[in-house]
């Protein structure tokens, strides 16, 4: 379980700018994005296999943590920049 969390550490930036890319490149509901986060994340996982021992299933679920947490980690850091930006404290 380590390494999966690993491999989901170090390819959810990577995912984190493929979703920002995909975002100011076409106009998605806000709705859409989780989705196409996890599924950029279960296609990068799966295409990953010169780069890790993991099997398949253990590499998918790294890509789909890795495109929840690239989701939740651009909220988390525009909700933060929003607050300091109004004068809040977070």
């Amino acid at each position: 379980m380590q390494e999966v969390l690993l491999f989901s550490s170090v390819i959810a930036p990577v995912i984190l700018s493929l979703i920002e890319l995909i975002k100011r490149t076409f106009n998605l509901k806000k709705n859409f994005i989780p989705l196409v986060s996890v599924s950029i994340g279960l296609l990068i996982g799966a295409m990953a296999y010169p780069f890790t021992d993991l099997d398949l299933v253990m590499r998918l679920w790294a890509g789909a943590l890795a495109g929840l947490s690239g989701t939740g980690l651009f909220e988390l850091a525009k909700k933060t920049k929003e607050g300091y930006t109004k004068g809040k404290q977070p």
